[in-house]
């Protein structure tokens, strides 16, 4: 089947003058506790070591995705997740979906035995999020998106923030890089006012995909779908769901 890529990639240079920190993309400069945080990076391989080092340690990172940038930390971690939200200023009512590397991981975290085989392997890694039922095997904590019997998952058509869940050994919460109710941010110029709350800012330039985000279908019922945001691949992801005999409810 035709896996979903998003057309719209992001571009390796960045757009304006950041300030920059080079040569601390490792665990050793965030151990020194005299490191203060708002350090921004370039969103490269090097760097990716340092950016599970804060993950495992609590600590909220900003980083680039293949839609829009994001706010990042540790799904199990609860007092990361209390920070994420007050970074945002947003409702802690509202769950948060979380980022993993592969596909494959999805089944760690959420039931997929109901999809028809192949769906997700077409829809990801690609500009959506899909939600699915946690069920009782899932090793997500708790403490995410309590009372909320689904999560959000997503797999971005971006290899610095795999790296970076794929090196954390568990799953990226993630949400937008932005006060909850304001624009969404395709370059870390857009949050500059948020970087003193994050160990780091990963900057992969400005994102070309504009400010939709993720396209958020519910999978949660065998054999439907629900579109709860259009996002940016409404379209690509609606045909991939009707070549697999999934009708909208």
């Amino acid at each position: 089947m035709r896996r979903l890529v998003s057309p719209r990639r992001q571009s390796r240079g960045s757009g304006h003058a950041l300030r920059r920190v080079m040569g601390c993309g490792s665990s050793r400069c965030l151990a020194d506790p005299g490191v203060e945080e708002g350090i921004v990076l370039p969103a490269s391989e090097p760097n990716a070591r340092g950016a599970v080092h804060a993950i495992r340690s609590g600590k909220v990172i900003a980083v680039p995705t293949d839609t829009i940038y994001g706010f990042a930390c540790d799904a199990c971690s609860a007092e990361a997740i209390k920070k994420i939200y007050e970074i945002k200023g947003r409702q802690e009512t509202k769950p948060l979906a979380i980022c993993v590397a592969d596909v494959s991981e999805i089944p760690r975290f959420a039931l997929t035995e109901h999809l028809p085989p192949g769906l997700l392997d077409s829809l990801l890694p690609g500009p959506v999020t899909v939600v699915l039922r946690r069920g009782e095997s899932s090793i997500l904590d708790k403490s995410l998106n309590p009372g909320v019997d689904s999560i959000g998952v997503r797999v971005p058509d971006c290899e610095f923030i795999r790296c970076v869940a794929r090196g954390s050994g568990c799953a990226l919460a993630l949400t937008s890089a932005n006060v909850s109710g304001q624009p969404s941010s395709v370059s870390p110029k857009d949050f500059e006012h948020l970087w003193r709350h994050c160990a780091f800012i990963y900057d992969g330039g400005e994102l070309p995909s504009g400010r939709a985000g993720s396209t958020v279908v519910d999978l949660t019922a065998a054999g439907k779908y629900t579109v709860i945001r259009a996002g940016s691949a409404r379209e690509e992801t609606t045909e991939i769901l009707l070549r697999f005999c999934l009708r909208e409810d």
